[in-house]
C-alpha cells in the first residue's frame, strides 16, 4: 500500500466534461455529459483505478486529465493548483509530467518511426530533459527497464507483439519522467498472461521510480492485485470509492456487486456460479440519464426514494464511501428472489 503524502499529484473537484453529438445529419449539437460530477485524488505513489462499464465515462475522464479535453465546469487540479491557471510554460511542462498510455498500443505508435525515434521523440520538444550526445544510452536504458532489448531500437512498431508494442508505450512515457501516468485500457487488449506481464511491470516502474498510475479499466479482476483504491464509475458518475480490500470483500453499492460477480474465477470451470448477479434492462443514455438515482432502473433494490433523490458518495454504516440510499455489505442472487 502506498504511503499518502499531504497533497495529492492530481485531485479532481466536481468534474464535468464530455462531448458534442449531432442530432442527424444536420440536426443541432447536444452537449453529453459523459461525466457528471466526478472527485477524485492520486496520491504520489499510489494506484487507483478507475472500473466501471464501457460508455460509462472513463476514457472522458482519462482524456480530461491528460489535457486532451478541457473540462466543462469543475477543477483538474496537479499539485493543488487548477491547470486551467497554470501559464503556458507551465501547462508544458504538466503535460511532460502527465503521460497517458492507450489501449491499442499499434494505433498510438506512428508505424513510420522506429522505436528510437518514438523514444527519444519528447526530448526535442522538452529540450534540456536529456542531452543529445545521451540519447542513444538513454534509449537503450529505457528499454532494457521495461523488459525490451536494446538492439530493438532500429526496429519498426508492425516487428514487434502486441505485448512488447505496450512495452514500447510504456518506455515513451518513462521517458520524460512523468510523476502521474494514466493508462486507459492499456491491458484488455492483451491476452492474459501478458496482461500479467504488464502489470508486474507497472508494479515494479512504481516502486523503483515512485510513479503513480491512474488505471482505467472495466475489469475488476485485473487490477485486485495492483491497485491501492478502487473508483467505481456508472454513467458518469462514481457509486463506491475505497481502498482495494474493502471493494472486494465488502462491496457496499447494488452495481459494484454486480460487477464483481460477473467477473470470471478459476473456479468458474468446475461449477457454475449460484451468486453472478444479472442485471436486467439497457444501460440509459448519458444524453437523458435517469432522474434520482442512475442506477435505479436496473437496480432490483430499487425503492421510490431512489427514483426521485440522487444519492451523495458519502459513508452510509460502510466503512468506505458509496452513492447508494441502501447499501448492503454482502449480497447474492437468492436475495434477488
Amino acid at each position: 500500500m502506498a504511503s499518502h503524502s499531504v497533497q495529492p499529484v492530481l485531485e479532481l473537484v466536481d468534474l464535468v466534461a464530455g462531448y458534442q453529438q449531432r442530432q442527424g445529419m444536420w440536426g443541432r449539437r447536444r452537449n453529453v455529459r459523459a461525466v457528471a460530477g466526478v472527485n477524485l485524488t492520486v496520491h504520489a505513489g499510489e494506484t487507483v483505478c478507475l472500473v466501471g462499464e464501457s460508455g460509462c465515462g472513463k476514457s472522458t475522464v482519462a482524456r480530461t486529465v491528460v489535457g486532451l479535453l478541457e473540462p466543462q465546469s469543475g477543477e483538474v487540479r496537479f499539485d493543488g493548483r487548477d491547470v486551467r491557471t497554470l501559464s503556458r510554460a507551465e501547462r508544458k511542462d504538466l503535460r511532460r509530467q502527465v503521460q497517458l498510455v492507450f489501449q491499442d498500443p499499434y494505433a498510438s505508435l506512428n508505424p513510420n518511426m522506429t522505436v528510437h525515434e518514438l523514444v527519444s521523440e519528447a526530448w526535442r520538444i522538452h529540450p534540456g530533459l536529456v542531452e543529445r550526445e545521451s540519447w542513444d544510452a538513454e534509449v537503450a536504458s529505457l528499454l532494457e527497464r521495461v523488459g525490451l532489448s536494446p538492439g530493438h531500437a532500429e526496429r519498426y512498431p508492425h516487428q514487434f507483439s502486441g505485448g512488447q508494442r505496450q512495452r514500447i508505450s510504456i518506455a515513451r512515457a518513462l521517458s520524460v519522467r512523468p510523476r502521474l501516468i494514466v493508462c486507459d485500457e492499456a491491458v484488455s487488449a492483451l491476452d492474459v498472461s501478458i496482461q500479467a506481464q504488464i502489470l508486474n511491470l507497472l508494479a515494479e516502474l512504481q516502486r523503483d521510480l515512485g510513479v503513480a498510475f491512474l488505471f482505467i479499466t472495466h475489469d475488476l479482476g485485473v487490477v485486485r492485485h495492483f491497485a491501492d483504491r478502487v473508483a467505481v464509475m456508472h454513467l458518469g458518475t462514481i457509486v463506491e470509492t475505497g481502498e482495494v480490500g474493502q471493494i472486494y470483500e465488502r462491496p457496499a453499492h447494488p452495481y459494484t456487486q454486480a460487477l464483481l460477480s460477473a467477473a470470471p474465477s478459476l473456479e468458474d470451470w468446475r461449477s457454475p456460479s449460484t451468486d453472478e448477479i444479472v442485471l436486467r434492462g439497457d444501460v440509459p443514455s448519458p444524453l437523458s440519464p435517469p432522474q434520482g438515482c442512475r442506477f435505479h432502473t436496473r437496480c432490483w433494490k430499487t425503492r421510490d426514494r431512489c427514483r426521485v433523490d440522487e444519492p451523495e458518495l458519502v459513508h452510509r454504516d460502510t466503512d468506505h464511501p458509496v452513492a447508494c440510499h441502501f447499501p448492503a455489505e454482502v449480497l447474492t442472487s437468492s436475495t434477488m428472489d
